[in-house]
């Protein structure tokens, strides 16, 4: 049972708002889930994922915040390793399934997942699962039961399934089952909230009514905003190019929160900050109003992101960085060396090779369209061909707004 400090402190206006209000989109449903929360009883909070990929971003850390909060509450995080479901595929509201995984990648990318995951939640007050717990004996008659209790006309309300058959675009088995094995998860696990992004709702719910039908009483979903990328339009994704990695140094995180749009600011510091409420509104305020300089708000909250996941002698170092770099249109004091190939070598490279090698882009495409964008220069000139053109030892290459490297 839960202290009677931790009882007070979940009953106090001032939390509950900020556990129900602070960077949510809804509770399903809410009533209940506050009735369980000041019940007495520690809750177990799910949170699954599927390891396809290794890094979380700032999209991934709304969530992950609220869990924090829930538990410095006194509650029970458990997270779910997607063993299973990452070797299925899942069109998680997209028009195309997530590639088939094997065992050996899952296990990398959770091993990496899971170090990033612990940077927000504590360790200690979590219960890791993976669900080859479970479905590990699962056999062919399991899963017919498991399916009967649904209907396709129940699945096809999804709103992906719905668009793409309404289109006659193929809809796999697969992924009508995948819905189902989340749902099982939070039967195997006895969850009695789950968390997920708006695009979740759909699958939160199958776990809430399986739960019911299964004797359990059914779990409360707790849903995130979807986070803007640093485009300000489309969800935070690796795949758009438009994230910032929670592991990534700290020149990289400030000098991409300083790129956000400026409708960005408020929405950033809600979900993302421990800035209070009362704060937030003055800087509502006074952005409505043309009193601040919206720059100033924005390398606010760049400091409190670098401090969140560096720490606060990193997050100044880093705004050095920016005004030296950045506004003052100078280059950093230290930075990266790259050894130049040897003189024949380099006479038939294209400029966009030589910039994947120094690590300035991530691949041949991403370098050629920063050479486009006129976003690449050496020594300071802008370069407009994919030529190694003026490329010597002692010149400084950049590309971007943040990367440099002197060649040697």
């Amino acid at each position: 049972m839960l202290s009677d400090a931790l009882l007070d402190a979940i009953r106090d206006e001032g939390v509950m708002r900020r556990v129900l209000k602070r960077g949510v989109s809804e509770i399903i449903v809410e009533s209940e889930f506050v009735e369980r929360l000041q019940g007495g009883r520690p809750l177990r909070l799910k949170m699954g994922f599927d390891p396809s990929a290794t890094d979380i971003h700032l999209g991934h850390a709304v969530g992950l915040r609220k869990l924090r909060q829930l538990q410095d509450l006194g509650h029970k995080v458990v997270l779910i390793v997607g063993d299973w479901t990452a070797q299925i595929g899942d069109p998680s509201g997209r028009s195309a399934t997530r590639p088939m995984l094997t065992a050996e990648q899952v296990r990398e990318n959770a091993a990496t997942y899971m170090a990033q995951f612990f940077k927000i939640v504590d360790r200690d007050r979590t219960e890791t699962r993976w669900q080859s717990e479970w479905f590990g004996d699962f056999s062919l008659a399991d899963v017919i039961r498991l399916t009967s209790r649904f209907t396709v006309a129940q699945f096809l309300a999804r709103d992906d399934f719905a668009s793409r058959f309404k289109a006659n675009q193929p809809i796999a088995i697969t992924e009508l089952l995948y819905p189902l094995l989340q749902a099982y998860d939070s039967v195997a696990i006895e969850s009695d909230v789950e968390f997920g992004g708006t695009d979740q709702m759909f699958n939160l719910l199958v776990g809430r009514d399986l739960q019911g039908m299964m004797g359990q009483t059914p779990q409360q979903c707790f849903l995130m905003p979807l986070l803007p990328g640093t485009d300000g339009v489309q969800k935070m994704s690796k795949s758009l190019g438009n994230y910032i990695g929670i592991d990534e140094p700290a020149n990289e995180i400030y000098g991409k929160a300083m790129s956000l749009p400026d409708s960005q600011i408020l929405p950033y510091s809600e979900y993302l900050t421990d800035v209070v409420d009362d704060e937030i509104e003055e800087m509502r305020l006074a952005l409505d109003g043309g009193s601040v300089n919206p720059m100033e708000l924005k390398k606010r909250l760049a400091r409190e992101l670098v401090t969140q996941f560096h720490d606060l002698e990193a997050a100044r170092e880093a705004e050095r960085h920016f005004e030296r770099t950045v506004q003052g249109g100078g280059v950093p004091e230290d930075m990266p060396e790259h050894a130049l190939p040897p003189a024949e070598t380099l006479a038939g490279m294209r400029l966009s090779r030589l910039l994947v090698d120094a690590a300035l882009a991530s691949s041949a495409g991403e370098a050629r369209r920063l050479i486009s964008q006129g976003a690449v220069q050496i020594d300071g000139e802008r370069v407009s061909d994919d030529s190694t053109a003026g490329v010597k030892a002692g010149v400084v290459l950049r590309a971007g707004r943040r990367r440099y490297v002197r060649l040697v």
